[in-house]
């Protein structure tokens, strides 16, 4: 049976639920996407280890379909609509992985995507949206502009609007890969992310609650875009003045959906400059041989500016996304 048929044969599943049956809501969710995404591979280096002093397995969301974890929530939040809304189409804001995942999810299931990007997103996420005929609106680059350009789309479109991180079918189908590193690698005793929308890290911190023996959950963010660090202290969401940072995917804000869980699940978050974040992506491209994009990189980056703190640890890392520009690399 080719994908295309079993996405047919899919039954629309109900809304997903809330409460105590959150934990069989996170099972389902795994379920349901399994026919469009990778199980990802779980990598080490040992050189790596022996800089850092610690046990680190990476979980290699760059080899995800489109190259990143985006494609879990995506799939998640479609498969969770109407025949009836996906016949009207689904539209999203997005710097480029949200918006590749998107466009690819909804073109198996045969669903209109409207993509709001930023002017100055890269190209190859750009290219990649077009490759899976999702029609592209630009805009200019700040949170107020995407979210004012979607809300158009959904007025003249009927579309069903998919947020990249704050909608809790995008949460739950981001779960699932801290769910399958936790099946393959159940004595961790800390998984970190990247801290962007903060659909990942919530997603993540839901799945070591219910899926580990204890597990922290740590989160890595650009000191030009700290808003998440900001957050946790003061206990409101804050936003960003600045948003030059290289990690490109994580210019953007907390939501009131993912915001309660990261202040109620996730252990703290350690913010990381722009040379350490691009250090840290040039380790991994020299000594594991593979390609991730810069926002993938600031949570190593934040296992290498705080050593001592995860000595001797087992560290699981989820790399985000390798959906990086090769002609304009940091390094």
């Amino acid at each position: 049976m080719s994908l295309e048929e079993k996405v047919k044969s899919l039954k629309t599943p109900l809304k997903s639920p809330q409460g105590d049956n959150l934990k069989q809501t996170l099972i389902q969710a795994h379920n349901r996407i399994k026919p469009f995404i990778h199980k990802t591979p779980v990598l080490s280096s040992s050189l790596i280890n022996e800089i850092v002093g610690a046990n680190i397995v990476f979980k290699c969301e760059n080899f995800q379909k489109m190259g990143a974890f985006k494609m879990r929530g995506a799939a998640n939040a479609i498969l969770s609509l109407s025949e009836e809304e996906r016949q009207r189409g689904v539209v999203t804001h997005s710097s480029g992985n949200f918006a590749q995942a998107v466009s690819l999810a909804a073109q198996k299931l045969d669903v209109k995507a409207y993509i709001v990007m930023p002017e100055n997103a890269p190209q190859v996420k750009k290219n990649g949206v077009k490759t899976y005929e999702g029609e592209i609106i630009e805009c200019e680059s700040t949170p107020q502009a995407r979210e004012a350009t979607a809300n158009k789309i959904k007025e003249e479109k009927g579309a069903s609007f998919l947020h990249p991180s704050n909608q809790d079918e995008v949460i739950y189908g981001n779960s699932t890969a801290a769910i399958e590193l936790l099946e393959d690698h159940p004595n961790l005793n800390v998984i970190l992310t990247p801290v962007g929308g903060g659909g990942l890290i919530a997603g993540t911190a839901l799945a070591a609650h219910y899926f580990s023996n204890n597990c922290k959950v740590i989160g890595g963010e650009p000191m030009e875009a700290d808003d998440a660090y900001r957050s946790l202290i003061s206990g409101k969401i804050e936003t960003n003045d600045s948003f030059h940072t290289v990690a490109d995917g994580l210019r953007t804000h907390l939501g009131d959906r993912n915001f309660p869980i990261i202040q109620k699940h996730v252990d703290k978050i350690i913010r990381v400059e722009e040379d350490e974040i691009i250090n840290a992506m040039q380790l991994i491209w020299e000594r594991m041989k593979i390609i991730i994009e810069p926002s993938c990189a600031v949570p190593f980056a934040a296992v290498l500016k705080n050593k001592e703190e995860f000595k001797n640890k087992n560290v699981g890392i989820i790399l985000s996304g390798g959906n990086v520009d090769v002609k304009n690399l940091p390094f």
